[in-house]
C-alpha cells in the first residue's frame, strides 16, 4: 500500500484516539451499572444516530444528504447491514462482560484482536509485514499465550469479541463508504430495533436511576460513535497489520 507520510500520521493519530477512548470504556459503562446490558445496547444504537447526523450536518459539504443517498444503493446497504450486525454483536458481548464482572476476559479479547487484524490484512487485503512488525507480532503471540495459560484456555467472551470486531473492521475497510456516512447507515439500521426494545422496556432505565445514569445513557451515542468514526477513518489510511499493533493501547488501559 502506497501512502504519504502525512496520511500515515493522521491514520495513526486517529487509531490512537479510538483505542484510548475504548481503553477507558469500562469506566464509562460501569457508571450505568443498574441498567441491563440489553438496554445499554439499545441506548447505544438509538443515541448514536442523532449524534452521527449532527456530526454530518456540522461537517457540511452535503455529507448528510450524501449519507441518505446511500440508502438507494442496495449492495452498499446490504454490506453495511452485515457490518451493523457484527458491530451490535460486539457491543452486546462487551457490555454483558463489563456488567457481569468479566471485564478482564473482554480485555483479553482485545489483546487477540490485533492478531485477527494481522491475519485478515495478510490473507484478505494482501498486506505484508516488515521485520520490526514481525518481531512485534512475535511478542504479541507470546503475550497472548501467557494470557491463555493464566485463563487456562481461551475464554469464549474473548474469542467472540476479537472475531466479531475483526470482521467488522474488515468490512468497513473494504467498502467504499466514508467513516461517518457508514456509521450513519449502521445506526439507522439498528435504531428502530433499539427504539422498539426501549419502548417495550419502559425506557430501558432512562428516568429510573437518577440524573447521573440518565446523562451517561444519553451520552452513550457520542461515546459509541466517536471512537468508531476515528477507527474506520484510520483503517482507510493504514494497513490493518499496522493498525492492529496500535490496538494494544486499548486493552492495556482496561486492565
Amino acid at each position: 500500500m502506497i501512502m504519504n507520510l502525512g496520511e500515515r500520521h493522521r491514520g495513526t493519530l486517529l487509531g490512537v484516539t479510538a483505542y484510548l477512548i475504548w481503553g477507558f470504556a469500562a469506566l464509562y459503562w460501569i457508571r450505568t451499572e443498574p441498567v441491563d446490558a440489553r438496554d445499554l445496547l439499545a441506548h447505544r444504537a438509538v443515541w448514536s444516530l442523532p449524534f452521527v447526523m449532527l456530526c454530518l450536518a456540522i461537517a457540511g459539504g452535503g455529507r448528510l444528504g450524501a449519507a441518505f443517498a446511500l440508502l438507494r444503493q442496495p449492495r452498499t446497504l446490504g454490506i453495511m447491514a452485515c457490518a451493523a450486525f457484527l458491530g451490535a454483536l460486539n457491543w452486546g458481548i462487551f457490555l454483558w462482560a463489563v456488567t457481569n464482572e468479566r471485564a478482564t476476559e473482554a480485555s483479553f479479547g482485545y489483546f487477540l484482536l490485533p492478531l485477527v487484524n494481522v491475519a485478515i490484512g495478510l490473507t484478505v487485503f494482501g498486506e505484508s509485514l516488515d521485520t520490526a512488525q514481525k518481531i512485534a507480532i512475535g511478542f504479541a503471540v507470546a503475550a497472548v499465550l501467557m494470557q491463555m495459560i493464566a485463563f487456562s484456555g481461551l475464554p469464549l467472551v474473548a474469542l467472540s469479541l476479537a472475531l466479531s470486531f475483526g470482521f467488522y473492521g474488515a468490512i468497513r475497510k473494504g467498502v467504499d463508504v466514508e467513516s461517518m456516512e457508514g456509521l450513519f447507515l449502521e445506526t439507522l439500521l439498528m435504531a428502530p430495533f433499539g427504539i422498539a426494545w426501549l419502548v417495550s422496556r419502559g425506557g430501558g432505565g432512562l428516568g429510573q436511576y437518577g440524573l447521573e445514569v440518565d446523562l451517561f445513557l444519553l451520552g452513550a451515542g457520542a461515546y459509541t460513535a466517536i471512537p468508531l468514526i476515528c477507527y474506520v477513518a484510520a483503517s482507510r489510511m493504514l494497513p490493518l497489520t499496522a493498525l492492529g499493533l496500535v490496538f494494544y493501547i486499548g486493552p492495556t488501559s482496561q486492565l
